[in-house]
């Protein structure tokens, strides 16, 4: 998994009935984009650093068009 400031990670959640888990990357602490992450949790701005499982994945932010 590879990630950069800017990204979402989303995790779903893990019973029934449980929300999706959504956040920021707010840093990068592993090597060339790898965790752990520095992450801003969206639904209460909880900050803190995630090591993510085999069941999240990384939304890459959309690259600005190049003028």
């Amino acid at each position: 998994m590879k990630a950069a400031v800017g990204d979402r990670i989303v995790v779903p959640g893990h019973h029934v009935g449980d929300p999706v888990q959504e956040g920021e990357i707010v840093g990068v602490e592993g090597k060339e984009g790898g965790p752990p992450y520095h992450v801003r949790w969206l639904a209460d701005g909880h900050e803190g650093l995630y090591y993510p499982g085999p069941d999240a994945t990384v939304e890459h932010r959309p690259e600005a068009a190049a003028n």
